[in-house]
């Protein structure tokens, strides 16, 4: 599960990510990075599901971290897309292929959001969520 952590300035000095790895056990993956005086923001994935994913959630909320759940993050606009393959190839992960009837799918599970599709897409029907 992929989540956006939000850090208030008064967190960003405090190793709440490293922290709660230790706690629970669990490796977190961070994907994004934003870290400004007034505010830091991350983008982890979280290898679990369910239970697990309540008890690390409520031990970043627990440090005064604001915790969302995203539930997307690529968005194609299929309609204007023309299935060119430009995204596909420098896809690190995989995570976007062409079949064979050269329709675009995307396997969200594999995204990293490291946007270079976004930037690949001549025609720009991709962003990110």
């Amino acid at each position: 599960m992929k989540l956006r952590l939000t850090y208030r300035h008064t967190e960003t000095n405090r190793p709440i990510l490293a922290s709660t790895i230790i706690k629970s056990g669990i490796p977190i993956n961070i994907l994004e990075a934003q870290v400004k005086p007034e505010l830091g923001t991350l983008v982890i994935d979280v290898p679990v599901d369910n239970r697990k994913l309540k008890e690390i959630i409520a031990a970043f909320e627990a440090e005064g971290v604001k915790v969302q759940e995203i539930i997307s993050t690529l968005s194609f606009d299929m309609e204007n897309c023309t299935s060119c393959g430009a995204c596909v190839s420098p896809c690190p992960t995989g995570a976007i292929i062409q079949k064979q009837d050269w329709t675009i799918e995307f396997d969200d599970k594999k995204c990293i959001r490291c946007k270079v599709c976004v930037d690949a897409c001549p025609v720009r029907v991709i962003s990110i969520s």
